[in-house]
């Protein structure tokens, strides 16, 4: 056991710097040359200051802001997780209708108008950062009339900043509300 015990602590200790030291700082330095942005948290600056970030969504309250989905995590990057609640339960059921009912409400619609399905869903991480191409055109009017613009202005926007599907053919395009009222806030400068 003598003979094996350097051997051991010098193989450990080998694979440690290998998997522990060198791995790490090839991929870090790898993805600092080829995705700079990306692996700094894609961040997205206003006059120099860092904002938010396009992977995660924030709250955004306002009449005159896009709104993004509910989240289950209150917009905690800390704490990403989804409510875990089945199609069928009760809870959900009752928080979806509650969230029709308010989304009704502060967009101007009949209260017999169908909701956009991630206007009244949680993302499965409570932190996505995308709407519904549906869900920004319902909102487009209420934040057009807050900020003193046409619908057609801050349709243009939306249509600006929406993003194709996956590869072409995955899932359905989106809004980035962070970007998107971004450039509001420019517009309205």
């Amino acid at each position: 056991m003598r003979r094996q015990l350097p051997a051991a602590l010098g193989m450990v200790l080998l694979f440690t710097l290998i998997t522990g030291v060198a791995y790490p700082l090839l991929v870090t330095g790898i993805a600092q040359v080829a995705f700079r942005d990306q692996a700094n948290g894609s961040l997205v600056e206003r006059d120099g200051e860092v904002v938010g970030s396009t992977l995660l969504a924030q709250e955004f309250t306002g009449a005159e802001y896009f709104h993004p989905r509910p989240s289950a995590v209150a917009y905690d990057a800390r704490d990403s997780g989804g409510a875990n609640l089945g199609p069928t339960n009760p809870d959900l059921l009752a928080a979806v209708e509650e969230y029709a009912v308010a989304y009704r409400e502060e967009n101007g619609l009949p209260a017999d108008s169908e909701v956009p399905v991630d206007a009244v869903t949680m993302s499965a991480s409570g932190l996505d950062p995308d709407i519904s191409v549906a869900n920004a055109g319902l909102q487009a009017p209420r934040v057009a009339e807050a900020r003193g613009l046409s619908t057609g202005q801050v349709l243009a926007l939306v249509e600006e900043h929406t993003t194709g599907r996956g590869l072409g053919f995955l899932g359905e395009g989106g809004v980035d509300v962070l970007e998107l009222n971004v450039a509001l806030d420019e517009l309205s400068r």
